[in-house]
């Protein structure tokens, strides 16, 4: 009787002492990109190569329910590339949330790509904080050829009935707002920080009559409309500016057009519900890589076309510059964690450049 009681016991003792889990890796700073070539790893231009490079992310971690490996150096700094789009975003970023090797419950989020930036506000090669992320996809749609003649667009929001109908509701989350004292603090470590210019640039800005859009790279701060349709031309960018002011209630200006944000934030709003991040600690830093319309005297069509064999772009130095501006607040937050583990860093009131800091709970 004492041996059959004992052999189950002595089993379970074994089986659970091999699965479980590893000590969990305590994580820093999250990068999240986007788009990589081949495996992530930095081999060919994409937006993870200057991280793996820069930050030396040698220590690799196989991700199968996401889309690629997640890389690691010795300071706690974790990168990941995502995929491109929405779906593939929010599935490989709850893929990481969700990983048991990780312990992300302090960590800060940096998401570091590349857009289509309104001439309006910002050049080639510029970077931008993001303060609000808009959905571009969640609507009503009407094609083109059947929109009545009094509509301005015939994108209407979900569960109205007529475009940008008030009162506006944001009953379906289409609004992500990031944490406006994090995001300040980001622009003001880098908002004098030199962007990469050159002959290329110049001339391709020259084609464009917008003040801003003729500068050198520049940082500023804007907001974003994430929508996984790549969309161009100087209509599109009216409705984009008009939706985002929409959503935002007037306040929001469209400055810079993605695809991945709402699918990565969206994850991560989960995932801080579960207690496994905490969605306050999220920064987004997109470089424009082209301008989000045509130039005067060019179809929208033909300007979509000159983009796809490179003419009108800026998408090696837009890459330069993500790295430019993100590995300086990632290397802060590194460098200041003893403080940033349990306080969120925020702008001080002698200048924009101090690191200050402000106590959020801790776990």
């Amino acid at each position: 009787m004492r041996l059959w009681l004992t052999l189950p016991l002595l089993l379970c003792f074994s089986v659970a002492g091999r699965l479980a889990p590893a000590a969990h890796i305590p994580v820093k700073v999250v990068v999240v990109t986007m788009y990589q070539d081949e495996d992530g790893g930095g081999s060919a231009p994409g937006e993870f190569h200057l991280w793996v490079e820069g930050e030396h992310l040698d220590r690799v971690f196989p991700l199968l329910a996401g889309d690629a490996p997640e890389r690691m150096n010795e300071s706690g700094v974790l990168g990941m590339v995502t995929g491109v789009g929405t779906a593939k975003a929010a599935a490989s970023v709850m893929a990481l949330g969700l990983d048991p090797r990780f312990d992300l419950r302090h960590a800060c989020w940096v998401i570091a790509g590349i857009g289509g930036g309104d001439p309006a506000d910002v050049s080639l090669a510029s970077a931008v904080w993001i303060r609000q992320v808009v959905d571009g996809d969640l609507a009503h749609e009407i094609d083109a050829r059947e929109i009545p003649p009094d509509w301005p667009t015939g994108y209407v929001p979900l569960g109205r009935i007529l475009p940008y109908q008030q009162p506006m509701t944001d009953k379906y989350d289409q609004v992500f707002t990031l944490d406006a004292a994090l995001t300040e603090w980001a622009y003001g470590l880098t908002h004098a920080i030199p962007l990469a210019d050159n002959d290329t640039l110049r001339e391709r800005r020259s084609h464009f009559v917008q003040a801003n859009a003729r500068r050198p790279p520049f940082v500023t701060e804007g907001d974003e409309l994430s929508a996984s349709t790549y969309w161009h031309g100087a209509k599109l960018d009216a409705w984009a500016n008009a939706w985002v002011r929409y959503y935002t209630g007037g306040k929001g200006n469209f400055v810079v057009s993605a695809m991945e944000e709402t699918g990565t934030l969206q994850a991560l709003a989960f995932l801080g519900r579960a207690g496994r991040v905490d969605a306050s600690r999220v920064l987004v830093l997109r470089t424009i890589s082209n301008y989000d319309q045509q130039p005067e005297g060019l179809s929208a069509a033909a300007s979509l076309n000159a983009q796809q064999v490179g003419r009108y772009g800026a998408f090696l130095p837009s890459l330069e510059s993500a790295y430019a501006a993100g590995h300086v607040v990632v290397d802060a937050l590194v460098d200041g964690w003893a403080r940033y583990r349990t306080r969120l860093p925020e702008v001080s009131h002698s200048g924009p450049a101090r690191i200050a800091g402000r106590k959020v709970d801790p776990w």
